[in-house]
């Protein structure tokens, strides 16, 4: 019984790694894109405001639109959970247009729950990467405009490079956090490990198989955090 309830486990954990990792690979580069929309300088109305122009006018001249609406969308992102944005974007757009718009079968219900998580994870990244690149001094930017570096340059040469080593910690942990929200796909049906555990005690009244997920998780966890660990002991030649 043992042997077949972690060979039942070891496949939904399976689910949960993938989940994990596809999740990791689109949220990290989408978080980057919405921290620069988030920072984006552009204002179309700015040519409008004079010394004597009404507030409304100055208003509407330092108005910046791109980072208006993704700081919107990060806000509501951020500030409703992960299972009701799952819900939503399962259920939803088939309410919408009357079709299951992720397809049949399991596997269109782990691409929901990417969509959602990416989405999510991405905003969260997307204010670690800020705070990270707002961290490096501006003076070293300003330095590399007067050598005659690109703007380009600059990001990836000189500020790209320390915002590594301040945004590891606090990503790290929204990664380990990545790895236990998993869980959350099961509220849409997702046969993850937790839902594989929760088979046995449903069908066969076994409870050890649910609390037996636990060491998958511990597992998986433990080997993040060293990889962390060891990930900042060889950034600290930024000290």
């Amino acid at each position: 019984m043992f042997w077949t309830v972690t060979r039942t486990l070891l496949e939904g954990f399976g689910t949960t790694v993938e989940i994990f990792a596809l999740t990791l690979v689109f949220a990290l580069p989408l978080g980057l894109v919405v921290a620069a929309g988030s920072m984006s300088k552009w204002a179309p109305f700015r040519g409008l405001a004079r010394e004597n122009s009404p507030g409304w006018l100055r208003a509407l001249a330092s108005l910046r639109p791109i980072s208006a609406v993704v700081e919107l969308v990060v806000w509501v992102i951020r500030g409703t959970p992960l299972m009701l944005q799952l819900i939503v974007i399962f259920y939803v757009p088939g309410m919408l247009t009357g079709t299951n718009v992720w397809g049949s079968g399991a596997s269109s219900r782990v691409t929901a729950t990417l969509v959602a998580f990416v989405i999510n994870y991405a905003c969260y990244f997307s204010v670690i990467y800020r705070g990270g690149i707002q961290g490096v001094p501006v003076g070293q930017r300003e330095a590399g405009l007067v050598m005659g570096m690109t703007r380009s340059q600059i990001f990836f040469k000189v500020t790209l490079l320390q915002m590594v080593k301040r945004v590891v910690p606090p990503m790290s942990n929204e990664i380990i956090t990545l790895v236990k929200d998993t869980s959350l796909a099961n509220t849409i049906g997702v046969v993850e490990v937790i839902r594989a555990g929760e088979t046995f005690r449903t069908n066969g009244g076994l409870v050890w198989p649910f609390f037996y997920t636990a060491v998958f998780y511990l597992v998986f966890v433990g080997v993040l955090t060293i990889l962390f660990s060891r990930l900042e002991k060889k950034l600290d030649y930024f000290r």
